[in-house]
């Protein structure tokens, strides 16, 4: 049984049908609204705070409409959507968006949003309208980046507190790239990283196959990455990686989350391989390394371990703080959490539809 939580926790959870909150306060019982934005397929839900009122952001994508963001005020009662609100290129760029993959938004009502194709657009009205970053998309190496296996995707957004003007995103495939000057220009960070899939000894400067990106607050220039093949980490804020993952059953695998009490705790869900994407050995097993990636463990205390081939997504694995809380949802539609730091986890949902995002809020 989970540890009781000191306040209300609401996780939004993003699906291939539309949106579901789930709230509940750490006991058995977690309660269940929606679906929201019904049909809808949302690879990128986020909680917008810089106001008394959080704000759900939705960037989802209808097969009628296309891609768009929508929000609410209300915990989901009702959605707004005013003419800016769809993340487009201007007029003068010879591209349409396909899919949001990200939102991030900052405590200042900055919101990042990351789409495929790769680009990134910022918004300085709690996500109503949004501008295109232009130093990312005009880069040199754009038209040399490659689709991966879920698109050419821009799916990770990550921001340096202490830094306001320094930011990264993760591109599959192109890679790591850092801004020091708020998104003016832009430079490759993918120093380390193996690329077994191209020729050469030596790893090219752009196009490795990222599938997310984390930090902690606190140690900003200490990133954690799980890639195609590995997990890295960073001490010097992207300049140099090193693999902290041999000693996991895989090295492949798409989500990763940093404790948010803790920056050398570090989480992630090893998939078997690319060719089949279910969790090794028919065992749903997260792992923790507490040393930074020196060292892994599994945790497994209640989660299933025969028969479980299951699949998490990059986004469908997120922490609350305040009180911490981890919460991680599948493909086949099992919601799991988590408020011990993994020691022991409880099913909170079943029978959602595939599970695409995850962001979880502590609310008074």
């Amino acid at each position: 049984m989970m540890t009781v939580m000191a306040t209300h926790t609401s996780i939004l959870v993003g699906t291939a049908k539309g949106l579901f909150v789930v709230s509940g306060d750490g006991r058995q019982r977690w309660e269940v609204s929606g679906p929201f934005l019904r049909g809808q397929a949302l690879y990128a839900v986020a909680w917008e705070r810089s106001h008394d009122r959080p704000r759900i952001l939705a960037g989802g994508h209808s097969e009628h409409w296309g891609p768009s963001v929508v929000w609410s005020d209300d915990l989901g009662a009702t959605w707004d959507e005013r003419d800016g609100g769809s993340v487009r290129f201007p007029p003068d760029v010879d591209a349409a968006v396909r899919r949001i993959w990200q939102l991030h938004p900052a405590d200042d009502g900055v919101v990042w949003a990351g789409v495929e194709p790769a680009a990134l657009f910022r918004s300085a009205d709690r996500g109503v309208s949004f501008e295109l970053v232009r130093g990312l998309w005009e880069h040199p190496h754009r038209p040399q980046w490659t689709p991966g296996g879920g698109g050419l995707c821009l799916h990770t957004v990550l921001l340096d507190p202490s830094t306001p003007e320094r930011l990264w995103v993760a591109i599959s495939t192109g890679g790591v790239y850092r801004s020091d000057d708020g998104g003016v220009t832009w430079q490759a960070r993918n120093r380390g990283i193996a690329t077994p899939f191209l020729p050469g000894d030596e790893p090219p400067e752009f196009g490795q196959c990222v599938h997310k990106m984390a930090l902690h607050p606190a140690v900003p220039d200490r990133l954690f990455l799980q890639h195609h093949w590995g997990v890295y980490r960073s001490d010097d804020g992207g300049d140099g990686w090193n693999s902290v993952g041999r000693a996991l059953p895989s090295d492949f695998g798409f989500p990763l989350v940093v404790h948010p009490d803790d920056p050398d705790t570090v989480f992630v869900i090893p998939l078997e391989s690319d060719e089949f994407r279910v969790t090794p050995e028919g065992r749903c097993r997260v792992y923790r390394s507490s040393d930074g990636g020196g060292s892994w463990s599994a945790l497994t205390d209640g989660l299933p371990q025969r028969d479980a081939y299951l699949t998490v997504l990059r986004d469908a694995f997120a922490a609350s703080v305040q009180p911490v809380g981890l919460f991680f949802g599948t493909r086949t539609g099992e919601l799991f959490g988590s408020v011990d730091g993994g020691e022991r986890w409880s099913t909170l949902v079943r029978h959602l539809p595939p599970v695409l995002s995850v962001r979880p809020l502590a609310m008074d």
